[in-house]
């Protein structure tokens, strides 16, 4: 009897013989194929249409000098293309892109190459987990960019290079033990001929650090740990004995560089464990700002926001570094929106950190008042958390502000805030012993809890950076903002990450709400949008609890529709047919190679048309259209 898979197979088979040799590489893209080199003059003076760093420039202020958007078209704004990541874990990667090439880092170290005009694949990287690893936190917050490669750190703690035109490993590099606890969330800083990373892993009791790497070998050039040994200046803020090994301070967000002064200033995190009554101190450096030379590793300056933490209160985020005005003089400024619920403007030099002026941007109740000259909070004891007591806080864990970064205009001269308001915490220390590669944080059970009578969360706050004083809040009445800001030349912010899935935009000079451009279903959490500025469009990277998407969006000329993709039963269908297409190309594509490669791509067709009507949406099979 005649069998059909039969004859396929003998059909394939016999195919498969007669193609045992090597296939040519693909060819490069025309967009890759122009790619223009980054250099350091690049870096420090990027073209208007490029966003070549996570926050554009050296100075960390996310802003765009691209101004045809503007307060009066931005309800033009409508969707241009949507494309799958494939990877359904939360998203926080800023885009970077280099005359119209793309790259975005998602979770599960993934590394993807897309055409910014046209949302197509140009190459996709994907690294192989070690058996055993550890990411507690699966999450990357991006790429960098120089010369003709794409630096990447992989969550187990190896930092990678990358072809820029091909996505092929150039070279690898172990960074850290992650078998000890240490594993990698951030993007790399290129700067001063090297590129820097840092590691998360404060809640495994690791000993934080910054370290420099070779930029075409990945040679280890220096490391400095943010929790001193004996001996070294700071040491005398730690407990006698060996509680320095298991410090924490870890360094789990990019830097911000100063080229004038070839310094990088990181953030530094908790200290280990949790509550602070375990290591009597004021513990530096962890909760700090640090001043790195890039050229040595040596620290140059530092400011600590608050002594001996006991509230898990990460001062990660680096500070913007912005110039303003003081009683009649120019300050060479750090401005720092602390978790700890407080905004802190310092002065910056070649070596020392100076304060100059904190004050509360969200209900704060741990600090009573701040020392006029240095700036050390004066701590009330009854909302510090013990070892067997416990405290209520504001903010809470996550602080009036986590890791979404701030952004400034230098039209306006304010900076925004995603902040997140009346939102307090309770903990408790525990006794916890140090065992390598296990938590290390020793806390009775964290109890968020809001503030009586608050009437909203999330907030975008603008404040003049040369009066000190905040200018407009807008609330958001049912959600947090998790979203990081961008500000623009067009005189508008847009910020997202509220649980509407909505994207928002403000007049930036009075905060007048100027467009909501909505993605998907209502009321499921969009856990964070990141902006990025090119080709005169805004890209728009988000990820929505179920999918990840990335999508574009652009002015019109003319007043039209939002374009909403919602798949209904019947677009279902018509996606499915496309799908169907696409796959005989591809099968007609793939026949010469690898018998197993033309299976793997059907059972993925499969797989991909069973899924439900609304996860359609996130899909992107070869030539669909969309």
């Amino acid at each position: 009897m005649f069998n059909i898979w039969t004859f396929v197979l003998a059909v394939l088979g016999g195919l498969l013989l007669q193609r045992q040799q090597p296939q040519p590489p693909a060819p490069i893209p025309p967009v890759l194929e122009k790619y223009q080199t980054v250099t350091s003059e690049r870096l420090k003076n990027p073209e208007a249409e490029n966003w070549l760093m996570i926050r554009r420039t050296y100075d960390g202020w996310g802003y765009s000098p691209l101004d045809q958007i503007t307060p009066a078209n931005v309800a033009r704004l409508r969707p241009v293309w949507v494309f799958s990541t494939a990877e359904p874990r939360v998203h926080e990667a800023a885009p970077i892109v280099n005359n119209g090439a793309m790259f975005v880092s998602t979770p599960n170290n993934q590394v993807i190459a897309i055409d910014a005009r046209s949302g197509n694949v140009l190459w996709r990287y994907r690294r192989p987990r070690p058996a055993g690893a550890s990411v507690p936190h699966e999450t990357n917050r991006g790429v960098a960019l120089y010369g003709d490669k794409v630096y990447y750190a992989a969550g187990e703690a190896v930092l990678v290079a990358l072809d820029a035109r091909t996505g092929k490993e150039v070279w690898t590099t172990t960074v850290a033990d992650n078998k000890s606890g240490y594993y990698i969330t951030l993007a790399p800083l290129v700067a001063g001929g090297k590129v820097m990373v840092g590691a998360s892993g404060g809640e495994f009791g690791i000993r934080g650090f910054v370290a420099a790497f070779d930029l075409d070998s990945g040679k280890e050039l220096w490391r400095t740990y943010t929790v001193p040994a004996p001996g070294e200046r700071g040491s005398e803020t730690w407990p006698n004995g060996d509680q320095w090994k298991t410090g924490g301070a870890p360094v789990w967000v990019t830097g911000n560089y100063d080229p004038e002064t070839n310094l990088a200033f990181f953030g530094t995190g908790n200290g280990g464990p949790t509550i602070g009554d375990n290591r009597p101190g004021d513990n530096l450096y962890t909760t700090s700002t640090i001043a790195f030379d890039v050229a040595t590793g040596a620290i140059k300056g530092y400011f600590q926001y608050h002594q001996n933490d006991s509230w898990d209160y990460d001062e990660v985020s680096p500070p913007i570094l912005v110039d303003y005005q003081r009683n009649g003089r120019t300050i060479k400024g750090l401005i720092d929106v602390a978790r700890d619920g407080y905004l802190w403007f310092l002065e910056r030099s070649s070596g020392p950190i100076k304060f100059v002026e904190g004050k509360p941007y969200v209900y704060q109740n741990v600090f009573r008042s701040l020392d006029p000259e240095t700036g050390r909070p004066d701590v009330d004891p009854a909302h510090k958390p013990g070892t067997g007591k416990r405290a209520d806080f504001c903010p809470g864990t996550h602080g009036g502000k986590n890791w979404p970064p701030i952004a400034f205009s230098p039209r306006t001269r304010m900076i925004y805030i995603p902040a997140n308001n009346n939102i307090c915490g309770s903990n408790m220390g525990t006794q916890v012993q140090y065992t390598p590669g296990r938590p290390f944080v020793g806390i009775g059970g964290s109890q968020p809890f809001t503030v009586p009578g608050a009437d909203h969360f999330g907030e975008v706050q603008a404040w003049n950076v040369d009066t000190g004083q905040r200018v407009w809040t807008h609330n958001y009445a049912k959600s947090p903002n998790w979203g990081s800001m961008l500000a623009t030349a067009g005189g508008l912010v847009f910020s997202g990450g509220t649980s509407d899935r909505k994207f928002h935009a403000f007049d930036a000079s009075t905060g007048k709400h100027c467009a909501l451009i909505f993605f998907g279903k209502q009321n499921v959490q969009a856990e964070l949008v990141r902006l990025a500025a090119t080709l005169g469009r805004i890209l728009l990277f988000e990820n929505f609890i179920g999918s990840s998407s990335i999508k574009a969006i652009e002015t019109c000329r003319r007043v039209v529709l939002l374009e909403i993709f919602h798949c209904r039963h019947d677009e279902f269908r018509i996606r499915r047919q496309r799908a169907a297409v696409a796959l005989a190309r591809e099968i007609f594509r793939m026949l010469p190679l690898r018998l197993a490669a033309l299976w793997t791509a059907i059972l993925r067709f499969v797989a991909h048309v069973g899924r439900a009507p609304d996860r359609v949406e996130a899909l992107r099979w070869p030539h669909d259209g969309l």
